[in-house]
C-alpha cells in the first residue's frame, strides 16, 4: 500500500511545477489585468492633458531595454556554460547531463544487490527456512514495503515526468 502512495506521490511531485506554474500564471494575469486598468486610467488622464504620445515612447523604449538587457544576459549564460564546456573533457560533459539519472542508476543497482545478496544468504542457509510462513517472513525482508515505496516514487517520478511534459 505505501508503495502504491509513493508511486502516485512521485507521478504527483513530477507535475508539481506544471501546477505550481499553472497558479503562478494565474496570479500573473490577475495582477497584469490590474495593471492594465491602472495604465488605461492613467492614460485616460494624460490624453485630457495631452502627454499620451510622450508617455507611451517613453514605455517602448523602456520594454525594449529590458529585454536586451534580459537577452543579453541569457546569451552571456549561455557564452559562460559553453566556454566552461569546451575546456572540460568530454567525459566530463557527457557526465554533466546524467547526474540526477545516474543516481537513479545507483540506487536501483544498490537495491538490486543488497535484495540478491539477501536472497543469496536465505538460499545458502536452508536451515532459516522451515516453513512457508517463515519464507514469507523472509521475503517481506528482502522486498520492504520501504524498499519498494522508494523505488515506486523513483519510477513514478521518471515516468511520471515524461507524460507532464508533453501536456
Amino acid at each position: 500500500m505505501l508503495s502504491l502512495f509513493s508511486t502516485l506521490g512521485g507521478l504527483l511531485i513530477s507535475g508539481l511545477p506544471k501546477l505550481l506554474d499553472y497558479f503562478q500564471n494565474k496570479a500573473d494575469q490577475k495582477h497584469e489585468l490590474a495593471l492594465a486598468n491602472i495604465q488605461m486610467q492613467m492614460q485616460l488622464q494624460m490624453a485630457a492633458q495631452g502627454f499620451a504620445a510622450q508617455e507611451r515612447m517613453e514605455e517602448i523604449r523602456t520594454d525594449q531595454i529590458a529585454m536586451e538587457t534580459d537577452a543579453q544576459m541569457t546569451v552571456a549564460a549561455y557564452d559562460h556554460d559553453k566556454k566552461i564546456m569546451d575546456n572540460a573533457s568530454t567525459w566530463v560533459v557527457n557526465f554533466v547531463g546524467t547526474v540526477r539519472p545516474m543516481v537513479t542508476y545507483i540506487f536501483v543497482l544498490e537495491l538490486c544487490a543488497i535484495n540478491a545478496w539477501i536472497a543469496y544468504y536465505v538460499y545458502s542457509r536452508p536451515s532459516l527456512v522451515m516453513s512457508m510462513e517463515d519464507l514469507i517472513r523472509l521475503s517481506d525482508i528482502i522486498f520492504s514495503s520501504d524498499e519498494m515505496a522508494m523505488l515506486g516514487g523513483i519510477i513514478g517520478f521518471w515516468f511520471g515526468s515524461r507524460s507532464w511534459s508533453k501536456k
